[in-house]
């Protein structure tokens, strides 16, 4: 078929297929139930396979990989800009295949199966905690309606919740107290679900050599530290530290016009759990580290007094990531002294 680039639309059972030749031209098209795929790419001659970075698309891509082929995955909002007057999943595949020969195409590694295992262990336990927040934000609704007003915390919420159903009040119904006793119940299954997760992560955590010295690091944990492992690897698929940060969103958002740039709050771009996680890291940073002599500290110390503490942290978080992607792709251990004058 003289197929040199195969663009592949996933879908849930079905797939669109759009070959192209050497000059760029479209020469094959077809559609393939989910299950056949693999089937088919086993029997095609080695060419590049292009798909969208999304849900299965790293297995095919090891796949592909097994059977010589070229895998390349692009996230979809680099690939919207190349399809064709109106969408649909012939058109899609073809803008799969035209963007993945892009020069100037940014791809996305393929993640091993233990970067997945790692990264579903992540989002089971994100998943977990916004339940157990969904259940204190209800609880903390039904006791206001009754005029008990409980203290911000989740463990406050939690103490003040287990007096309540040990010794109950006159505002309190026995029917809302038998509701509050299945909430506490649920609540301390929750905790013991997340604390199992933690305790797995911080084994794993301690038993890889990258992940150990991310978390030399200020401020990043075994939680940051194996999540970062789990979505980027070694980091090798950014060039520099820069990058990173803004494939976090960390970086501000930039209008230009007329010669002239203005800068606006931050992108937000790129992996939220993970933007989420190292601001949190760099708040630790700017107000729980004691020690307040290191090159870091003394850096957020004097961004806290020239700007927002809101600033500061998301300021400090890119400094993490940057820091973070020099000690995973350079295989070094973290050096404060390179901060100095930095």
């Amino acid at each position: 078929m003289g197929i040199e680039v195969l663009g592949i639309d996933l879908g849930k059972t079905v797939c669109s297929l759009a070959g192209l030749d050497a000059t760029g031209a479209v020469v094959y098209r077809k559609r393939l139930q989910r299950h056949r795929l693999l089937d088919f790419l086993e029997g095609l001659d080695p060419c590049i396979v292009a798909m969208e970075a999304c849900g299965g698309a790293h297995h095919i891509g090891r796949f592909c990989l097994q059977h010589g082929h070229e895998p390349r995955l692009m996230s979809p909002l680099y690939v919207r800009p190349y399809v064709k007057v109106h969408k649909n999943d012939d058109r899609d595949a073809e803008a799969i295949a035209e963007a993945a020969t892009r020069p100037t195409m940014s791809f996305v590694a393929i993640k091993s199966e233990e970067q997945l295992d790692l990264q579903a262990l992540h989002r089971a336990r994100e998943r977990l905690v916004t339940e157990r927040t969904r259940l204190i934000n209800q609880g903390r609704g039904f006791l206001m309606e009754r005029g008990i007003r409980v203290g911000a915390g989740r463990h406050v919420f939690q103490k003040e919740l287990v007096r309540l159903v040990a010794t109950g009040t006159a505002d309190l119904s026995h029917r809302i107290l038998s509701m509050l006793s299945d909430m506490m119940a649920e609540l301390a299954t929750i905790n013991d679900r997340i604390e199992a997760i933690d305790t797995e992560i911080k084994a794993l955590a301690k038993a890889d050599a990258d992940m150990q010295r991310l978390m030399e690091i200020p401020g990043v944990g075994p939680t940051i530290a194996s999540a970062l492992v789990a979505a980027v690897g070694t980091g090798s698929s950014f060039a520099k530290g820069r990058d990173l940060a803004a494939w976090l969103g960390l970086v501000p958002r930039q209008i230009t016009t007329g010669g002239k740039a203005k800068l606006i709050g931050i992108s937000k771009h790129g992996n939220r759990y993970l933007r989420k996680l190292f601001i949190h890291g760099a708040r630790t940073v700017l107000h729980l580290v004691r020690d307040r002599t290191s090159p870091i500290t003394q850096w957020a110390d004097g961004l806290k007094e020239r700007a927002h503490v809101n600033v500061a942290a998301v300021a400090m978080a890119k400094k993490m990531a940057r820091i973070a992607w020099a000690v995973l792709t350079k295989g070094e251990r973290y050096r404060p002294a390179a901060l100095v004058g930095a």
